[in-house]
């Protein structure tokens, strides 16, 4: 274009219209993107917050579909504002349709992870707030989203599993039943009375009242060791309590056996001097 056509009035008028109607568009599909933004985060807020306090739906539902609102508000949201531009939705909805295939091949993981998360919500294997391992990683459920599952571990870190991971391996919750069995073994010496030391470890057990009366507390011989008799011993207690009562019994016990006189044998190592 010529500097004289650059000067003709006409021709700025034109441009500074197109100039105005792109600035306009901008604008507009900025305040829809915003507004969306909004709409989306609110809904997904109010979803999750309706399921919370629901007494007949699980939180675990809150978090799944307050993400798939919010995802398809956006969806929405990027039509408008594509349509804001001039481009034509219509076409844009049927080039989207006819590219489908190829970005399902292209985002395998995601629409696996997806899919996953669908199962993971309908057959719901685990919970918010369950303990659980998943993928070989254990920690409490804080979240369930359309792609992965969040947990906080022990030591609180925050693992993100893809939920494919999750609903393709094993998975362990600990919490699922309201009860749990804790398994200990404990290793007397050889001189010692084995009926004494099973009953002082039931007694010692016993007196903890976090441990169930039923099914009663089972204490039997295991193994004999190379320096030592095992007394495998099994207690039921709340799966809550799990933990509490595995170290206070291992403790205690130990405590027990002192003041009774059995003793808990250790390997001994003997030097043997070679004659020069």
């Amino acid at each position: 274009m010529n500097p004289e056509d650059l000067m003709n009035p006409e021709t700025l008028a034109t441009m500074v219209e197109m100039g105005i109607a792109a600035s306009t568009n901008v604008v507009l599909a900025a305040i829809i993107l915003i507004i969306g933004l909004f709409i989306a985060g609110s809904v997904r807020k109010a979803i999750r917050t309706a399921v919370h306090k629901s007494e007949t739906m699980d939180d675990t539902l809150g978090g799944f579909f307050g993400s798939l609102a919010y995802y398809g508000i956006m969806a929405m949201v990027v039509i408008a504002m594509m349509g804001t531009f001039g481009i034509p939705t219509t076409s844009f909805v049927a080039t989207l349709g006819a590219a489908s295939l190829a970005i399902g091949l292209a985002l395998q993981g995601t629409l696996s992870n997806l899919a996953a998360g669908v199962m993971l919500i309908l057959f719901r294997p685990y919970r918010l707030g369950e303990f659980v391992e998943v993928a070989g990683t254990a920690g409490v459920v804080k979240e369930i989203t359309l792609f992965t599952t969040v947990l906080a571990t022990g030591d609180n870190k925050k693992i993100i599993i893809p939920n494919s991971k999750s609903w393709g391996d094993t998975i362990t919750n600990y919490s699922a039943n309201p009860t749990r069995r804790v398994d200990l073994t404990f290793s007397i010496d050889y001189s010692d009375d084995i009926g004494k030391a099973m009953q002082v470890i039931q007694d010692t057990i016993g007196a903890d009242e976090r441990v169930h009366s039923e099914p009663a507390i089972f204490t039997a011989v295991s193994a004999h060791g190379e320096s030592s008799v095992d007394i495998v011993t099994r207690a039921w207690c709340n799966s809550g309590d799990y933990w509490g009562v595995h170290f206070d019994a291992m403790k205690n016990v130990k405590e027990a056996f002192d003041a009774n006189g059995i003793s808990i044998p250790y390997p001994h190592r003997v030097n043997i001097a070679r004659k020069a």
